[in-house]
């Protein structure tokens, strides 16, 4: 007779059978598809990351295409009802722009550069918004002609020469980037909400009132709104409402002065991620709600209507989902340190040397039993600045040919990356549903030759 719960006529074996392992769960800071493989290595969208290794060489970039995606849909999710605007500058490409466009976001960019490649691609001009404190003519000939929605001004002297390149009969959508006075970012280089930086009109000193007030008298130019960008790596919501009830007082003057109703209010970007474990990171959800509900509330007091917000994530959505490979050239032990010296590093990289960011490296592709202990990933450049990562706990065993990955390199790597000793940027590769696919190849020497047309 069966026991109670079992199955009659079961095999003893097979009622005693666990059910199967549930897939084991992201290391953190990871993307959310990592799964731990055997012999140490890992798998991002299914695809090891020794895989990516073998086909593409190193160093290299992957790019979880699903992450993206994954980031972008909770923004709009979090943001129902605004705008949500991909801050280019993080890291673009051909496919990074068609995801946004197929995911319904707009686009950030900062030169011709980015936005003449966004639009080949074929994302829609009149969902770019031009930024830049220093726009050139180029920047402005390529927004007129390509039809961007919106351009942000950001000094006075913009003003004019923007309004005289208008072409005739059109009229030229703008935004004022508004400087609130508030400090906030993880670090100085990257506060730029205060007044003591180059971006923007200052609402303390009055320039940003004198500067609506011109651009409010120009016919060729519609103002449609307000921008504020506070900087990068912000963990706190505190300074975002902060900057609503600023702006939102400053929108009250404008119908006070001027009669005029402005209709959108862009709270720039700034989102702070996690780079290792057990660092803060912005919740997305709270700040959308809260944000909200200080935007009502303010409006509501100032006797205005609540204008269309408008964000602009870039490396709340990118950086996320990127891994960077790296092999391990050298490994030299000091009297006080263990360098461990790979294959790329600030010239893929500068954001250690810029920012003092710190990384949590890790070893894929074999397992170690050796204890961790503290070492130094250093780059191959001829820079002692050349830091990938400080202080990381490595095996102590780590060793010439071994792969290491370091997560959350989807932005501001390749983005700022430069030629620095001719080395060539490194290839970026899409990863999805067990496959890998090349998104812009690895720079060459004959790229670099191909430049260089004379003596």
């Amino acid at each position: 007779m069966a026991r109670a719960g079992g199955v009659p006529g079961a095999p003893a074996a097979a009622r005693r059978a666990p059910p199967p392992p549930a897939p084991a769960p992201a290391p953190p800071v990871w993307p959310a598809s990592t799964t731990p493989l055997g012999h140490g290595d890992l798998a991002v969208a299914g695809v090891p990351l020794t895989e990516i290794a073998e086909r593409f060489g190193t160093p290299a970039y992957l790019l979880d295409e699903g992450a993206v995606r994954a980031r972008c849909r909770a923004y709009l999710r979090a943001f129902e009802g605004a705008e949500v605007l991909y801050a280019a500058k993080a890291f673009l490409c051909r496919a990074m722009a068609h995801w946004m466009a197929e995911e319904g976001l707009g686009l950030d960019v900062c030169s011709a550069g980015e936005l003449e490649l966004a639009v080949t691609t074929g994302f829609p001009a009149d969902r770019v918004v031009l930024h830049g404190n220093a726009k050139s003519p180029d920047d402005l000939r390529a927004a007129f002609r390509l039809g961007v929605g919106r351009i942000v001004i950001d000094s006075a002297s913009e003003i004019a020469r923007l309004a005289a390149a208008v072409p005739p009969g059109s009229r030229q959508k703008v935004m004022v980037r508004v400087v609130p006075g508030i400090a906030a970012g993880g670090h100085a280089k990257i506060r730029t909400g205060t007044d003591d930086q180059k971006f923007g009109l200052s609402l303390t000193d009055g320039s940003a009132q004198h500067a609506i007030a011109r651009i409010l008298g120009q016919p060729t130019l519609e103002l449609v709104g307000l921008h504020c960008h506070l900087g990068s790596q912000i963990t706190t919501e505190k300074p975002f409402l902060c900057a609503v009830r600023r702006l939102v007082g400053l929108m009250a003057r404008i119908k006070d002065q001027h009669g005029v109703t402005l209709p959108e209010l862009d709270l720039g970007g700034g989102h702070g991620i996690a780079y290792r474990p057990g660092e803060d990171s912005l919740d997305i959800a709270s700040l959308a709600r809260k944000v909200r509900a200080e935007l009502t509330e303010s409006c509501a007091a100032a006797g205005l209507p609540v204008p269309r917000l408008v964000v602009e994530p870039g490396r709340a959505i990118a950086g996320p989902a990127g891994v960077a490979l790296y092999r391990v050239l050298a490994v030299k032990r000091t009297s006080g340190r263990t360098f461990v010296a790979v294959d790329g590093g600030m010239s893929d990289n500068p954001r250690p040397a810029l920012y003092g960011v710190r990384y949590a490296p890790r070893l894929v592709g074999r397992g170690s039993l050796a204890g961790t202990e503290p070492v130094t990933v250093v780059g191959r450049h001829c820079e002692a600045g050349d830091v990938l990562a400080s202080d990381v706990l490595l095996p102590g065993d780590v060793r010439p040919g071994d792969l290491l990955a370091v997560p959350v390199s989807g932005a501001y790597h390749l983005s700022m990356a430069s030629g620095y000793n001719l080395v060539g940027r490194p290839p970026v590769v899409a990863v999805a549903d067990g496959h890998a696919r090349l998104l812009v190849r690895r720079e060459s020497l004959e790229d670099f030759r191909g430049r260089d047309v004379g003596l």
